[in-house]
This record gives structure tokens, C-alpha cells and sequence, in this order.
């Protein structure tokens, strides 16, 4: 009987044991599931953040019914931006804004000086007082005027008179002061703050950045851009 006794308890730490072990591979089994939920979940989101961008209150060229969306976020100050406004964006304008392809937006990510975000700022104030035309007007001469002495990047080029001197050249004088009496009231500070919080969001690092329909442009070429919009105007439909 005693030992009959002891096979019994045997067979009951056994069965304990067995539950042990299926206890922790089921746990092992969620813990893996949340797990890989949680990465898919925060992949998903990135993704949907990438793709949710509002255009609204921007500067744009182009159809306003356009099927693809291309922001490009740009500092007054960088040389290489200044280099791809003389350079690459008349392909953009010409192949893409102009046959109605695409609609180009704007966006600061003035970083590199002061002077950067001054210009930020005051090509804001242009946009809200004057308009979208005059905006492209003065964003333009304003790369165009951009010393191509580089030494000159931490010194201050863009200051409040050469802006408005500046804007000058492509509007009135009365439309001078008004847009430099509302600049001077820091009028358009939100407006260069939301085009900054899109850059941390979207993780914009440098410039020029391009997006196409809410995705980083990551190609060499215009013939790169190309095929990128044309794959995303095939995904709008």
C-alpha cells in the first residue's frame, strides 16, 4: 500500500509538472503575439502618419485637382536647395505642374540660421497678406539672391530689410508694409510651426526633402520622380 502510495504522488507531481510547463508555453505564446502586435501596430500607424498630411494653408503650384501631391520642405539658407530650385524643379514644373500631374506645396524646415527662419517666417507673412502668386514670386528670387559664397551660410544675409527689399521687387510698396507690419507682429509663427512639427513627424533630417502623396521621395533622378508619380497617381484611383 505504501507504495502504491508513492506512484500516486508521482503521477499527481507529474501531471503538476506538465501543467507547468503548458502554463509558460501559453504564456510564451501571447507574450510573442502582443508582441508582434504591438510592432505591426506602431508600423501601421507610422504608415497612416506618413500618408495623413494636411495641405491645407500652403503654398502650391499647380491643378488644384491634380491626383498626386509633392511637398517639397526647404531652408532659404541651403545652398543645395538653392541649387535645386535653379536646377531640378523647372523639369518638376515643366513635366509634372504644368501637364496637370502634380500639385507642389512648400514647407519650411528652416534650420541652419537665423536667417533662416526669418525668411521662414516673412515668405509666411508674403503668402497670408499677399497671396499664393506673389508667394512663388518672391520664394523664387529670393533662392535667386541667395549668395553663392557658402562662407556666407553662418553669417547674416537675410535680414529684415533685404527681405523687404526683396518683396519689392515683385510687389508695390504698399504691399511691402503691409506684409512687414504684420511680420514684425509675428503674425505667421504658427504657420512655420506647423510646417515644423511635420517635419519631426514625418522625420524629415535634411534639405531639400521631397514627399509624393505622403511618401519620401528616396530616388537620384528626375526619371526617378517620374516613376514615383506615376505609381502614385495610379494608387489615387
Amino acid at each position: 500500500m505504501g507504495k502504491q502510495k508513492k506512484k500516486n504522488t508521482n503521477v499527481k507531481e507529474s501531471k503538476k509538472s506538465n501543467s507547468h510547463i503548458w502554463l509558460f508555453v501559453i504564456i510564451g505564446i501571447l507574450t510573442v503575439g502582443l508582441v508582434v502586435y504591438m510592432l505591426t501596430g506602431n508600423f501601421n500607424k507610422k504608415n497612416t502618419e506618413e500618408t495623413a498630411i494636411t495641405y491645407e494653408n500652403q503654398p502650391y503650384l499647380g491643378d488644384e485637382n491634380a491626383p498626386v501631391n509633392i511637398i517639397e520642405f526647404g531652408d532659404y539658407k541651403c545652398p543645395i536647395c538653392k541649387n535645386f530650385n535653379e536646377s531640378f524643379f523647372p523639369l518638376i514644373d515643366e513635366e509634372l505642374i504644368q501637364t496637370g500631374k502634380v500639385k507642389f506645396f512648400f514647407l519650411n524646415y528652416p534650420f541652419i540660421h537665423v536667417d533662416s527662419e526669418r525668411s521662414a517666417l516673412f515668405g509666411e507673412t508674403v503668402y497670408k497678406e499677399l497671396g499664393n502668386d506673389t508667394f512663388w514670386k518672391f520664394h523664387k528670387l529670393l533662392y535667386e539672391k541667395q549668395p553663392d559664397d557658402q562662407s556666407l551660410e553662418r553669417k547674416d544675409i537675410f535680414t529684415e530689410k533685404f527681405l523687404n527689399d526683396t518683396l519689392s521687387e515683385v510687389t508695390t510698396d504698399e504691399n511691402v508694409k503691409k506684409v512687414n507690419g504684420n511680420f514684425k507682429k509675428d503674425a505667421s509663427e504658427n504657420a512655420v510651426e506647423t510646417d515644423e512639427a511635420l517635419v519631426k513627424d514625418l522625420g524629415v533630417t535634411g534639405t531639400p526633402t521631397l514627399f509624393v502623396n505622403g511618401k519620401k521621395f528616396e530616388g537620384n533622378s528626375f526619371g526617378d520622380l517620374q516613376k514615383m508619380v506615376e505609381e502614385a497617381a495610379k494608387e489615387s484611383k
